[in-house]
């Protein structure tokens, strides 16, 4: 008789929410536990010499080493890649190690890829800079148009990078459409699915994406507790067709001459990363951290539903405020992409909106600096409401031109809205405003960002906060008794 509490007892297709919390686990065959079992371990026993030796030649299942696999974090990829619609998924230490594993899989040195600039502070800091060690460049598009896309796309280039909202500008881009266009030329759309909340929202494999990534520690893990990635193997991109990819149809040097498309054919991306990019690199997920964001998987589709009223409901009445200039949420009629965010969003707009204040930058800092509720930092996706001044932080290390090229206005403020009572939150914004003193807004609407050079040049910033670090700062905190 089968073991209740599995989902390979169903004859049914699961809905999004069910899969969330029993995707990826079989009840525990040893002790019958229902959680899923912490494996909190480094190694793993050999049963003798012969089976030691073919889990190192990968040619039988099981576990050698937690750096390539964990029973706690199978548990935590599987779930996700059913999630997201894909075949197989790799867990690694942050979002940023996800999506360098991705893109050097995809990239060999003197190759490229092409990227939106609309993206996060830190994934453009480490296109622009850190690619660069090892040869690869990033080729810039300004917004998120196919004909654009297509047209930088050049006989080097291995990839398309997009983010499904641009954090923070909030675009949302045709996934479809811009994987028709790397397709036509035989290479992958890679996404970044971050703000779709671990694919409540949106699931870009289903819209032709090959490769998906996350940062998990954001609403996957759902309460700034937990640091850590994955990638998605979308299952459907043929490595072999164009010749572009000879990492995947050549012999593998570190393999003894393995063929990856040949021996493991549409699960060769999820195969390459772990077996190659895992091992040599080994920005692995601590189990741990896999048990606490299985934890946060659980509840996803409830905080979801709640992270995304509370944020319609907040960028709405921010957007009827008489000191607010502007606002950007794809669920307000006013974005551009509102058709197409309610066409193919399937539970709301997301959980993170930007907005601009009247007065100059002293008054965004004391807005910022008034909040009580609101915590002042850098993260999105937690229970708690996040506030955030981008231009002096999360893209504080950018020229002022690539600041705005990403996005990034003086007066923008990112609030990542949490799943308090919405009266709360609206409190909160309304002392805040009143404390900081706030002049009537100039609702002239129209894009934000093409006035935003005048605001750099015409007097708004006052004495930028900004500067080189300071002479043996190391980045610690040292506590003075």
């Amino acid at each position: 008789m089968p073991v209740s509490g599995s989902l390979s007892n169903v004859d049914w297709e699961p809905s999004f929410s069910t899969v969330a919390v029993h995707g990826g686990q079989e009840p525990d065959p040893v002790n019958g536990s229902r959680a899923v079992p912490l494996y909190q371990t480094a190694a793993y026993n050999f049963t003798d010499a012969a089976d030691g030796a073919s889990k190192f030649a990968w040619s039988k299942d099981g576990y050698v080493y937690t750096r390539m696999g964990n029973p706690t974090n199978s548990v935590f990829e599987k779930r996700m890649a059913m999630l997201e619609g894909g075949v197989g998924a790799v867990a690694a230490s942050s979002g940023h190690a996800a999506q360098f594993m991705a893109l050097t899989q995809c990239c060999d040195p003197g190759h490229n890829f092409v990227s939106t600039s609309w993206l996060y502070g830190g994934t453009y800091n480490q296109f622009r800079v850190y690619m660069k060690k090892f040869k690869i460049d990033v080729k810039w598009v300004v917004g998120n148009e196919p004909a654009d896309i297509d047209a930088a796309i050049d006989e080097n280039t291995r990839c398309v990078y997009i983010e499904t909202i641009s954090n923070p500008k909030h675009s949302v881009p045709d996934i479809q459409a811009i994987a028709d266009v790397a397709h036509k030329h035989g290479i992958p759309l890679i996404v970044d699915n971050t703000f779709g909340m671990g694919g409540y929202l949106c699931q870009p494999i289903r819209q032709g994406a090959d490769i998906v990534t996350h940062s998990a520690t954001k609403w996957i893990g759902g309460h700034g507790t937990s640091m850590g990635g994955v990638v998605v193997d979308g299952g459907h991109f043929d490595w072999s067709a164009s010749g572009k990819f000879p990492g995947f149809t050549e012999p593998a040097d570190g393999y003894h001459g393995l063929r990856f498309w040949d021996t493991y054919g549409y699960k060769a991306l999820s195969a390459k990363v772990r077996m190659d990019s895992m091992r040599d690199l080994g920005p692995c997920l601590s189990p741990f951290n896999a048990w606490l964001l299985l934890q946060g998987l659980e509840t996803l589709a409830l905080r979801g539903e709640r992270h995304s009223e509370n944020t319609q409901k907040l960028a709405e009445w921010l957007e009827a405020h008489p000191s607010v200039n502007w606002v950007l949420y794809p669920g307000l009629k006013s974005h551009p992409d509102y058709e197409y965010t309610k066409r193919v969003f399937t539970n709301g707009a997301g959980g993170v909106l930007t907005f601009g204040v009247a007065g100059n930058i002293d008054q965004v800092r004391a807005v910022v600096d008034n909040l009580k509720l609101c915590s002042h930092l850098a993260n999105v996706g937690d229970a708690k409401t996040l506030i955030i001044h981008p231009w002096v932080t999360t893209h504080q290390q950018l020229p002022d031109e690539e600041k705005i090229k990403g996005g990034v206005t003086p007066d923008l403020i990112r609030v990542s809205v949490g799943i308090e009572a919405f009266s709360d939150i609206r409190r909160d914004f309304e002392q805040a405003f009143e404390a900081a003193g706030l002049p009537t807004a100039n609702k002239a609407g129209g894009d934000p960002f093409d006035a935003a050079l005048r605001l750099v040049s015409g007097g708004f910033m006052g004495e930028k906060a900004t500067g080189a670090p300071r002479p043996g700062t190391d980045g610690t905190v040292s506590v003075e008794a």
